[in-house]
């Protein structure tokens, strides 16, 4: 009877690790899941990625896209968009430039974070191609355009909480890549980084 009673206490104690262990896995996987969901949904404030499909049914509604530009400031980069805005058709697939340039004297690689308002209508903006998809990496005073590909997906003309939506802003920060040891690791130029389908991060000549 003892034995039988010890190899319960065993088999609850090693159901209670099993349930904790599995818990603590959760948590540090919460925050990549939780991007990828937001991404995929448009959830708070997200645009989604759409991989290289885009629709081919293009609407003659317009809307106009603002772009907005921030950079952390524990990153020594300039940062700005090309165009303040467009204005373009539902379902019209649109190519955008920001400007990144590094004011430092050393190497360094960022990441962007990226955000769609207003929110309500922020899953039907979808990103083809972005520099935000990957870390980018800049040469001391280096400077580089970035592009952007994108549409607005022909489906918000028939949502009735968002089909009024008649202008989105579309906001890029950038924040320092940093490894542990505190420096920022070569990844990859702006230029490798961002080849996708033809386009890609060029020079912007200014220099």
């Amino acid at each position: 009877m003892a034995r039988r009673a010890s190899r319960r206490k065993t088999f609850t104690t090693a159901l209670l690790c099993g349930v904790v262990f599995a818990m603590i896995g959760l948590s540090f996987a919460s925050v990549p899941l939780y991007r990828m969901f937001c991404q995929a949904t448009g959830y708070d404030g997200t645009p989604r990625t759409a991989g290289v499909q885009h629709p081919v049914q293009v609407l003659d509604r317009v809307v106009r896209v603002r772009f907005d530009a921030n950079v952390n400031p524990a990153l020594p980069w300039r940062f700005t968009p090309g165009q303040r805005s467009v204005d373009v058709k539902l379902g019209a697939e649109t190519l955008v430039y920001y400007t990144a340039r590094n004011n430092s004297d050393r190497p360094l690689t960022g990441t962007a974070t990226f955000s769609v308002v207003p929110e309500k209508a922020a899953q039907y903006f979808s990103k083809i191609q972005c520099f935000c998809f990957t870390e980018q990496t800049l040469a001391p005073g280096q400077e580089v355009n970035m592009p952007v590909v994108f549409y607005i997906d022909p489906a918000l003309d028939a949502d009735p909480d968002a089909g009024d939506v008649r202008e989105f802003t579309l906001s890029y920060t950038f924040f320092p890549a940093e490894t542990d040891s505190g420096r920022s690791p070569v990844v990859g130029t702006a230029d490798q980084a961002t080849k996708t389908r033809g386009w890609a991060a060029e020079p912007s000549g200014s220099g």
